[in-house]
């Protein structure tokens, strides 16, 4: 029988098309991928996406069953769209600044991605919006003010890991304040220690005290911290992540495949720095030539460096296990009447209370 300690179950793929590719198929029967990430371009009709979920899931081995994860923020980064429900950009909620509305807004969503059979959400951003000029952040996130950053993504991941779906912080220590797109160059932050204590790193530590299931990387250069890897590679930066702030969840890289990664690394060396750096969990999101090289490389690694990652994602798994199945023949009701007048109050902003 498969084993759910294979280091397959460390990587995470994305796909071309609206089908399982037959090679990514075969990894998955084998156990030697640990989840899959969703986009647009895989997203047809709620019938197509129900049959395309259970279709992947149905391939795992039941030991090692499959995570279906997606980019579900809102605004610019939502991968549900019509008929799904449109949500405005979490600057929205922070605005408002009515916790009970980013509740409600929480509890919307875990229901839309629970009928999907979609079990983890690469969600919140916790990143704090201090430079207006970020190309990146901006309205992803809560706002620039660290301890309302806090209130509202603490308020999201305790109702979406109520309701089941897990959640996972990005981008740690925080890439609010730069002023390069990590998918397209390798940015770099200045600031000394104390000041990514008082900004960058609060809204992280609340999400670890919140008990958030996952945090993601942010492929940045912390020069105070590390002034030569950037955070995915750097076990400094990890460090504070696991040493100081006290998180034992799983870490995820963003996805391998940014330039900021990509450019500067190979993947011999991204694979090995990112797993003894403390990262858990890797993401290559297109390309399946990198995500058999990923694998080949993990599988390669000394038990030493990989074993701490997969009793990580051994427990992340048991934590979470998969929603129920989806039935491609009754796919969910969308679109949410009920959500999308959520979803207009908020984009008007209305708090609950009125």
């Amino acid at each position: 029988m498969t084993s759910p300690w294979q280091p397959g179950q460390l990587l995470f793929a994305g796909f071309e098309g609206k089908s399982v590719p037959s090679e990514l198929a075969r990894l998955i029967e084998q156990g030697r991928v640990g989840g899959v990430i969703l986009f647009t371009r895989n997203l047809g009709d709620p019938r197509h996406v129900a049959g395309l979920v259970s279709s992947l899931r149905a391939l795992a081995p039941q030991r090692a069953p499959l995570t279906v994860s997606i980019d579900q923020e809102g605004g610019r980064v939502q991968r549900f769209r019509s008929p799904w429900t449109q949500w405005p950009p979490m600057r929205q909620l922070g605005d408002i600044d009515d916790l009970e509305l980013t509740r409600a807004f929480a509890d919307a969503m875990a229901l839309e991605l629970t009928q999907l059979g979609i079990g983890l959400n690469f969600a919140p951003v916790m990143d704090v919006d201090t430079n207006p000029a970020n190309p990146v952040i901006g309205d992803r996130s809560f706002g620039a003010d660290a301890q309302r950053v806090s209130r509202h993504g603490v308020a999201f991941i305790e109702r979406l890991q109520t309701l089941q779906i897990a959640a996972c912080a990005k981008h740690f220590p925080g890439h609010g304040d730069t002023h390069q797109d990590s998918h397209l160059a390798l940015p770099r932050l200045p600031h000394d220690l104390e000041r990514l204590r008082q900004v960058e790193l609060k809204p992280f530590v609340a999400a670890a005290e919140a008990k958030v299931a996952a945090m993601m990387s942010a492929h940045v250069v912390f020069e105070a911290v590390d002034p030569k890897r950037p955070g995915t590679l750097s076990p400094p930066v990890i460090d504070l992540l696991r040493e100081e702030i006290g998180f034992d969840g799983l870490v995820f890289s963003d996805d391998l495949e940014m330039k900021a990664i990509a450019d500067h690394y190979s993947p011999k060396q991204f694979v090995g720095g990112a797993l003894e750096a403390g990262v858990d969990a890797l993401l290559v999101c297109r390309s399946f030539d990198l995500v058999t090289e990923t694998l080949s490389r993990l599988e390669a690694l000394p038990d030493p460096t990989i074993e701490r990652a997969v009793e990580r994602m051994v427990a992340f798994k048991a934590a979470f296990p998969p929603p129920p199945m989806p039935d491609p023949k009754s796919p969910p009701a969308a679109p949410y009447a009920e959500h999308q007048a959520l979803a207009k109050r908020i984009a008007d902003g209305i708090p609950l209370s009125r």
